[in-house]
């Protein structure tokens, strides 16, 4: 199964940043403006603010009859073997909402009875086991009476789910280190599970294909901008994303640069700063919706340091999209990379 109980999240925890001296050799070398494949100048084919939307969020069943095979017994990712003989109630508690989109498509989301803050929509009257955000509540989760709680270390305290555990309630651990690389062993492993192997083997085919498609699908002679993503819940965190932030894997196979592996940077995240950000030198900024409202929109972004010295905040160059979405890496993902791609170089583009 997936995520060990010391691996980090992607989010709640930052390494400091790199040497601004650094940054500012970087910005020097990569210059404000991104090339395409041949090397030569490029600019979008798009700009000021827009969102990239998937037209429907609601999870697909690829079956509405599972039938699970049951008991099954899985190595959770914490390496310890859970048994699950019952899944008529299930927890999903993870901060992307990948585990409650994977579920439903697999055909069990009627057996859903109790969710993490992140969920789609016709999701959002179930029982929300983290209603402070990202700290699980064990009263509230044993209080549903679940047969088993699909997690990961994304979301916790961790003493709460070993308390579940304590308790004789199946916990199994998955991987939150969600990249597309992984999307289809994720969904293989959440179908193993929950004893639905042969419908998970499907859905990870169907999603692949839809990946597949969508990267053919971006233009051959596309330019190639250079994109940086923000992370940022008001002022309290203000995060530019470089290699293994989930967001430098989409932009990449969308045939874009990401901002801050451009520049150096060397964690998933470092605080923005006017060097960092100038030194990325964005032609495009991505942001998920929530972290551009919780700074006050497109004008509240550009007051952030470094944001108005950049391509990106001079042209307003800003592609937002659904936070539950953006970086969920479940069987939804070809939708995703076909919102971004279309806000990246629209077909009604001149």
């Amino acid at each position: 199964m997936s995520v060990s109980a010391t691996s980090p999240s992607r989010l709640p925890v930052f390494r400091p940043a790199l040497a601004v001296a650094l940054l500012a050799v970087v910005a020097l070398l990569v210059g404000a403006c991104s090339t395409d494949a041949t090397g030569s100048s490029a600019t979008t084919v798009a700009t000021g603010a827009r969102t990239a939307i998937v037209d429907d969020r609601e999870p697909r069943p690829i079956t509405d009859a599972p039938a699970p095979v049951l008991p099954t017994t899985v190595r959770s990712f914490d390496g310890v073997d859970v048994t699950i003989t019952d899944v008529s109630r299930i927890v999903v508690a993870d901060r992307s909402g990948t585990l409650a989109q994977t579920v439903a498509s697999l055909g069990l989301g009627d057996n859903i009875v109790g969710r993490s803050t992140a969920i789609y929509p016709s999701g959002e009257d179930l029982p929300n086991v983290t209603p402070g955000g990202h700290s699980l509540n064990a009263e509230a989760i044993l209080a549903l009476t679940p047969t088993v709680v699909l997690t990961d270390t994304s979301i916790g305290p961790l003493a709460v789910q070993e308390q579940l555990r304590a308790t004789g309630v199946p916990v199994v651990f998955v991987d939150p280190d969600h990249t597309l690389d992984t999307v289809g062993t994720q969904i293989e492993a959440v179908a193993a599970a929950l004893g639905v192997s042969a419908e998970g083997a499907e859905l990870a085919r169907r999603t692949q294909a839809e990946i597949d498609a969508a990267i053919a699908a971006v233009p051959d002679d596309h330019p190639r901008p250079t994109v940086a993503f923000l992370y940022l819940r008001g002022s309290a965190i203000k995060m530019l994303g470089g290699p293994g932030s989930g967001a430098d894997a989409l932009i990449t196979a969308l045939g874009g640069l990401d901002a801050g592996t451009v520049a150096g940077l060397d964690s998933q995240f470092v605080p923005i700063t006017s060097e960092a950000m100038i030194a990325s030198a964005p032609d495009v900024i991505l942001i998920m919706t929530g972290s551009l409202e919780s700074v006050g929109g497109a004008d509240g972004l550009a007051q952030l340091p470094g944001i108005a010295q950049t391509p990106a905040g001079r042209d307003g160059n800003i592609i937002d999209m659904d936070d539950a979405t953006l970086l969920s890496f479940g069987p939804e993902t070809g939708k995703v990379l076909a919102a971004l791609a279309e806000a990246l170089y629209p077909s009604d583009a001149a």
